[in-house]
């Protein structure tokens, strides 16, 4: 098996998602994930899929990260390794998109319009 690489995408973190037969070992940025998420939440977030399809311990992963918070970047993971599991085995996608994994999320931060302080908030009017 060679190397799939996928994308995932989360509000503005774009992850590159790198899967190869393995021993489960998941680098993120050059750094071990743990180290990477100190987060036991987020950690969590990054091994879904792979606890979803029993596929632990099988695959080495390789992530190249950036944008937005910690949070955004999990979950731009999440959705990198979902679809790399896929591309491996079609058989694993019900499993994954039963749980939402398969989806791309696609809130984002809505832009400031001009004449006001935020995107939605107004100035204070005044009657007189």
């Amino acid at each position: 098996m060679e190397i799939i690489n996928t994308l995932g995408r989360r509000k503005t973190s774009v992850a590159r998602v790198y899967l190869k037969k393995g021993t489960g070992k998941v680098t993120v940025n050059k750094k071990d994930f743990k180290e990477f998420f100190p987060v036991a939440m987020l950690q969590f977030k990054v091994l879904q899929p792979f606890a979803l399809t029993e596929t632990n311990e099988q695959y080495d992963v390789t992530v190249n990260v950036q944008g937005g918070g910690i949070n955004g970047q999990a979950e731009a993971i999440r959705l990198g390794i979902s679809r790399a599991l896929v591309k491996v085995s079609e058989d694993l996608k019900p499993a994954l998109k039963a749980e939402g994994l398969m989806t791309r999320d696609p809130r984002m931060v809505e832009r400031k319009k001009p004449g006001q302080p935020k995107a939605r908030k107004k100035f204070q009017f005044s009657k007189r």
